[in-house]
């Protein structure tokens, strides 16, 4: 499975988990399709791999539901993702309608130890540009 891929689809996953009126819901694997702008077998097979990989627990027409391991990774990618949103918007000034898409090209180039320092830098912040919580570890 390859890494930036896997990464794309916890993101996105834990940002529809967010949205959730509530959690025991699980996400669906049409929001996921739709979010992504991809094809619902496509969004099946890497469903599958995570399954696999302890990532999630899914059924095919089930709901996905986030491992401990799954939830973990999914909240370390979304906080690197948005401390990188907070970096471009904050101190490089980009335009907020910009920052979400330059944010998740720069998200598979930081090394953690640059996420953590960039975090360090911006003094740790708890909002997005957009509002959204940067989730931080347990």
């Amino acid at each position: 499975m390859q890494e930036k891929s896997k990464e794309d689809y916890l993101r996105t996953m834990y940002g529809l988990y967010e949205r959730l009126d509530s959690k025991k819901e699980g996400i669906t694997s049409i929001d996921i399709s739709k979010e992504l702008k991809i094809t619902r077998p496509s969004v099946s097979g890497m469903l599958k791999k995570l399954v696999q990989n302890g990532y999630i627990k899914f059924t095919p027409y089930s709901r996905v539901f986030f491992t401990l391991k799954g939830l973990k990774e999914a909240k370390r990618v979304m906080h690197n993702h948005r401390v990188i949103e907070v970096f471009l918007k904050e101190v490089l000034k980009y335009d907020l309608s910009d920052v979400h898409e330059e944010a998740h090209r720069l998200e598979h180039a930081f090394s953690e130890e640059s996420i953590r320092r960039l975090d360090d830098f911006l003094n740790n912040p708890t909002r997005s540009p957009y509002g959204y919580d940067i989730p931080h570890e347990d």
